[in-house]
């Protein structure tokens, strides 16, 4: 584990010789078209969210066709356009649970397909095993001959009976996906034993933090008391159960002690009722469900990040406090020691006693002043992760993905059968013929060539940038003028 905890996931650090080399000329001058699926995506906040933007805009930057497909929230259907012309596409799915939509493997094809077809997709990534929308363009794409890609972004156990289903489907759709990326060593090796993969063909790329967005603030501290900030969504996974023991115990040690909480879920009421129990009022503040671009401002409030979290392949968060300068204390769970040096950061087992040691520690360095400068630990921060190398190793896989072949329905039936074990295989290969047979049914209704090519907004064909530098020559120049 030492080993690669301060490798922090470099490309050397993959198995893969293919991805570790330098690419051909003719790889270099290769430019895909894809397609990000998943159920979340803006305006939902979250760690996916935010990797699927990121990193989109990264292969943009490198001349990339990059399209979005998610499904609708609220008023927000149809196409808008983001930043450098990303399009997204927001599709009329109904949502089941938690942002993710219902499923059964058909409904959601003559959506897709469209998308596809319109935008001429060579490569569907896919992202969460969360998501329902995500394991749908999985199983569409291939069944149309398109590469996949997929990025697994959580961990998951082997006992409880939602895990135990969530692993089969994962074992269906990744059987014959062309490439899977995890986060984190340890998503990859999690990944690999749920759904009995070839670890030759799971890379691991971590996620990242723009450093720009995320710089450190000392005038904005209270040096009066010392604040401890959190920041997650309030639910069990998260740890908030551990929180609220954690509250009442350091608080009552320590006079001068506050939190300041960010996020919602349906925790917060164990939060509210510690809150009011102990009279804890003036000490914690609960700000509810933050923007992205507020999340900066809150962080720079505070002298330590804790991170309570009972699981998590790469947890952002502690980058993001880090990156603002505070000295991060969290569970020692998952993919967690791998994130940070151990200068930046305190591990402390899943338990209240051991996070409030951990914090008791931690409090005692900054009252003595044994503590780096919020400009020290950023410094280091911001050369750890950054988007562009994210997105310099994704587009090799890009590269590696494009010269596979995409299995035929026999091939892909027979991986079926022989992977996912008797019962399962025969269900999903039943299953891959009936959406093959609709697939060809929806060609015969509206064969590909009927289907309008979209305008590229993002690539090198694209027009955005034409408009926009149009645009840019017809306003006058005022130093002129």
């Amino acid at each position: 584990m030492g080993n690669r905890r301060r490798g922090h996931t470099h490309a050397s650090k993959t198995p893969h010789l293919s991805l570790d080399t330098h690419s051909s000329d003719h790889e270099q001058g290769v430019k895909h078209r894809i397609c990000m699926v998943s159920d979340f995506f803006y305006p939902n906040m979250g760690g996916v969210e935010s990797h699927i933007y990121q990193l989109s805009q990264c292969l943009i930057e490198k001349g990339h066709k990059v399209v979005i497909a998610t499904h609708a929230y609220g008023d927000r259907r149809g196409i808008r356009y983001l930043t450098n012309g990303l399009k997204v596409y927001y599709l009329p799915l109904q949502v089941m649970y938690n942002q993710s939509t219902a499923t059964t493997c058909f409904h959601s094809l003559p959506l897709l397909r469209c998308v596809f077809v319109r935008e001429r997709i060579t490569i569907v990534h896919a992202h969460s095993s969360f998501s329902a929308m995500a394991h749908d363009a999985l199983f569409h794409a291939k069944t149309m001959g398109l590469n996949t890609v997929f990025t697994d972004h959580s961990l998951f156990g082997f006992a409880d009976l939602s895990s135990v289903l969530t692993n089969k489907l994962l074992t269906v759709s990744l059987c014959d996906t062309n490439h899977i990326v995890c986060v984190s060593y340890t998503s990859k090796e999690n990944t690999v034993l749920r759904a009995a993969l070839d670890p030759e063909i799971v890379s691991v790329i971590p996620n990242a933090v723009d450093p720009t967005d995320f710089t450190p603030d000392p005038c904005r501290r209270d040096n009066s008391k010392i604040t401890i900030v959190v920041i997650s969504r309030l639910v069990y996974r998260k740890g908030i159960d551990l929180l609220s023991g954690i509250i009442p115990e350091l608080c009552g040690k320590h006079p001068d002690l506050c939190f300041l909480i960010g996020g919602e879920g349906p925790k917060r009421i164990v939060l509210e009722e510690v809150r009011e129990k102990y009279q804890l009022h003036d000490r914690v503040r609960l700000l509810g469900a933050l923007d992205h671009k507020d999340v900066r401002d809150v962080l720079v409030q505070g002298h330590v990040f804790l991170n309570t979290s009972l699981t998590e392949a790469f947890c952002m968060a502690i980058v993001e406090g880090a990156s603002c300068g505070l000295h991060v204390v969290s569970t020692r769970v998952g993919g967690i020691p791998e994130v940070l040096p151990d200068e930046l950061v305190t591990l402390c087992e899943p338990s209240v006693q051991s996070l409030c040691d951990g914090l008791e520690t931690v409090i005692a360095r900054i009252r003595t002043g044994n503590v780096a400068s919020p400009a020290t630990i950023h410094r280091k921060v911001r050369t750890l992760y950054t988007w562009r190398n994210v997105a310099e190793r994704t587009e090799k896989v890009y590269n590696r993905v494009c010269r596979e072949p995409v299995l035929p329905l026999s091939a892909r039936l027979h991986r079926l059968r022989s992977h996912c074990g008797a019962v399962a295989g025969s269900i999903f290969s039943f299953v891959a013929v009936i959406t093959f047979l609709f697939l060809l049914f929806l060609q015969w209704l509206r064969p590909d060539h009927l289907i309008d090519v979209a305008v590229d907004s993002s690539g090198p064909h694209s027009r955005w940038g034409q408009h926009v530098s149009k645009k840019t020559s017809k306003t006058p120049n005022p130093a002129v003028t």
